[in-house]
């Protein structure tokens, strides 16, 4: 009976908190939008993550989940949008893979040209086939053994020779993960044509929602200079073979034990996508954790002194904290299969209709107060299972482990800087350019 009660009344603690969060952040976004509406600046206060978070807070509280028929997504056939907000909603949603599919499949045929990649694949065969094959190819032991000695080093030494003046993005975020496509996959084009080739079919996989024409255009001409790129680099390395312990040589030698799934053309599709999800990814994502420690005096003190004396786990804990106030993904979005709900059993139940978009917003899942102790305070005692930064459940990223070694490295030696700060002006903000990823970012440290 008393622990009935009990629960009872933490049940009700636990609403009272909610709403309190959820009015907080009502008011927040009244005045600040105001602010921003009197200044014209509403797009942009918007996607602000402060601003993501705010809203959120909101929805959690007073309207979880969210169904409508009008179509928001123009990139991907659907019957309509879905938003979902709590996190044990967010991760129902990623886990039925049979109920809510990834819908990633009709883009990357056109980008192979053909074929689909395994990031757009439903549970069956062919996903086995491609996943265990390339598991073979880009080995587990590879990360320590051979991606983040290479990374490491590559860190230390741009940081010494920027003498305290340093845009990250062309001297580490971009270098290092560049140099891994052409060291590690063997696959490495010019540094400046692999990053533009993979930036822009990345923001045409993931981040097209309108259906852009000129990007269409623009990844279909960038997917067959790609393509044919790969058809050569396979060709002359069968041709001139090697003994680099790459990945490329590796799938050659899958070829020749005749593993299914790798002919030249299962190959250079692989390959295709990896490179894809590989130096964007681990460019952005760094930049907007180093972006968040800069504006987290504390936090960025305790992450200096952490590099300064080599504790790497507590290092890679405030990078962790930093992308879940700073996400490089703040939705997840599926297909509906079939008519069916989220939910179900509770109050918040939506019903779904076959083919319906569906959001899970794991960047509010992070912060649902529920599952997430805390949730509003930057810690560095979290478990590594309260953040979603990669994805979740079948389709989490490939390059997860790489990610998650190669990122702290990639920040450890900049970090260890006196005085590490922004440049003055619009060069210490992260400029994107025309695109939705860094192009420069100029911070400055005492030599």
């Amino acid at each position: 009976m008393i622990t009935a009660l009990a629960n009872v009344f933490i049940w009700i603690l636990q609403r009272v908190a909610l709403w309190a969060e959820s009015a907080l952040a009502l008011a927040k976004l009244v005045v600040m939008g105001g602010v921003a509406l009197a200044q014209g600046g509403v797009a942009a206060f918007f996607l602000k993550p402060q601003t993501q978070r705010w809203v959120f807070a909101l929805l959690r509280g007073v309207w979880p989940n969210i169904s409508i028929s009008k179509v928001v997504m123009k990139a991907y056939d659907n019957t309509g949008t879905a938003l979902v907000t709590r996190r044990e909603d967010c991760l129902e949603v990623l886990n039925r893979n049979e109920d809510f599919e990834v819908v990633y499949g009709a883009r990357m045929k056109k980008l192979t040209a053909g074929e689909n990649f395994f990031l757009g694949m439903q549970p069956g065969w062919d996903y086995t086939r491609d996943t265990s094959a390339m598991h073979l190819a880009a080995r587990m032991t590879d990360v320590a053994d051979i991606v983040v000695p290479r990374a490491t080093l590559l860190a230390q030494r741009a940081v010494a020779q920027s003498q305290g003046q340093i845009d990250i993005v062309p001297s580490l975020t971009l270098e290092i993960p560049w140099d891994m496509t052409d060291r590690y996959f063997g696959t490495g084009a010019k540094r400046a044509q692999m990053q533009e080739w993979t930036t822009t079919l990345f923001t045409y996989l993931f981040l097209d929602l309108v259906a852009d024409p000129d990007l269409d255009a623009r990844a279909m001409q960038q997917a067959a200079e790609l393509r044919s790129y790969l058809d050569g680099a396979i060709a002359a390395r069968k041709a001139n073979p090697s003994e680099a312990a790459d990945v490329l040589n590796r799938c050659l030698a899958l070829q020749s034990a005749q593993t299914p799934g790798m002919s030249d053309l299962g190959i250079r599709n692989n390959m295709l996508g990896l490179l894809i999800g590989a130096v964007p990814t681990i460019s952005k994502a760094s930049c907007l954790a180093l972006d968040e420690l800069l504006d987290r005096p504390a936090a960025l003190a305790g992450a200096q002194q952490a590099a300064r004396q080599g504790d790497d786990e507590l290092l890679a804990q405030y990078i962790w904290e930093a992308l879940r106030f700073n996400p490089f993904n703040p939705v997840i979005y599926r297909r509906a299969t079939c008519d069916t709900q989220v939910a179900a059993s509770t109050l918040r139940r939506i019903k779904l209709r076959k083919g319906q978009m569906v959001f899970a917003a794991n960047f509010s899942a992070c912060f649902d107060r529920f599952e997430v102790k805390s949730p509003n305070d930057f810690r560095t005692d979290r478990p590594w299972e309260d953040y979603i930064i990669w994805g979740y459940g079948m389709h989490t990223c490939f390059g997860a482990a790489i990610n998650k070694a190669v990122i702290p490295v990639l920040l450890k030696p900049l970090l260890a800087q006196k005085n590490l700060r922004r440049a003055a002006g619009a060069a210490g903000q992260i400029d994107t350019g025309t695109s939705s990823f860094p192009q420069h970012f100029h911070l400055e440290f005492d030599p």
